[in-house]
């Protein structure tokens, strides 16, 4: 016999979604970027907080109003969606206004961040500090390490800063939120459109227990 449809179905259970954990990443990392490299009297600070806060928020109350209703869930999620957008312009615009670099998703520093895999903002800082490390340390072609008896043709490349590496770390994870945020958004609508709501949920239940 088939299971007959719930009224409300499960739902929360956001702590589980990447898109969450990954989110709440971004989060943190934003709180401890901005305490470093941003003014705390400006109001891009506040905006780069909230923005990452909303991200968080919006994934977790989208998923708890799924039980009751489709149509908040999706609208919701892109809230949140589109605030960890936003987020995003500011980190580029802070790389940008610095005169600082934009790495490529095969950057060899942002490949061995993704390989890294981090979900603490420690290991976010670890990975930073590291990378820091390597590029003062790094040798020129003959095993040498930068110094004033290099020529400037052999010259190692310049030191990269933390700033710039902890922005370029946070776009990367931003890219991954955002990329788990479509899908989702994507998979959400199409249940809707199958599905429906809350109110034709109830129009079905309804139904089977007439005929039941």
């Amino acid at each position: 016999m088939a299971r007959s449809e719930e009224l409300i179905p499960k739902h929360g259970g956001y702590r589980k979604l990447k898109s969450f954990q990954v989110a709440q990443l971004v989060y943190d990392v934003t709180v401890r970027f901005c305490e470093r490299y941003v003014d705390a009297r400006s109001r891009t600070c506040d905006q780069m907080v909230q923005a990452a806060r909303s991200g968080v928020q919006n994934i977790a109350e989208a998923s708890q109003a799924s039980g009751t209703s489709k149509k908040s869930e999706l609208k919701l999620t892109n809230v949140a969606r589109a605030s960890l957008e936003e987020l995003r312009l500011d980190y580029e615009d802070f790389l940008r206004q610095r005169g600082l670099p934009l790495w490529p998703a095969g950057h060899p520093p942002l490949a061995r961040f993704r390989k890294r895999r981090c979900s603490t903002v420690e290991e976010v800082r670890v990975w930073v500090e590291e990378e820091h490390g390597r590029s003062r340390t790094h040798k020129d072609r003959h095993g040498r390490r930068g110094g004033a008896s290099v020529s400037v043709r052999e010259s190692p490349c310049p030191s990269v800063s933390s700033s710039t590496l902890a922005a370029n770390a946070a776009l990367s994870l931003l890219n991954l939120c955002c990329h788990l945020l479509d899908r989702q958004l994507a998979a959400q609508a199409e249940v809707f459109a199958k599905e429906g709501g809350f109110t034709e949920r109830l129009y079905r239940i309804r139904q089977q227990r007439r005929r039941g």
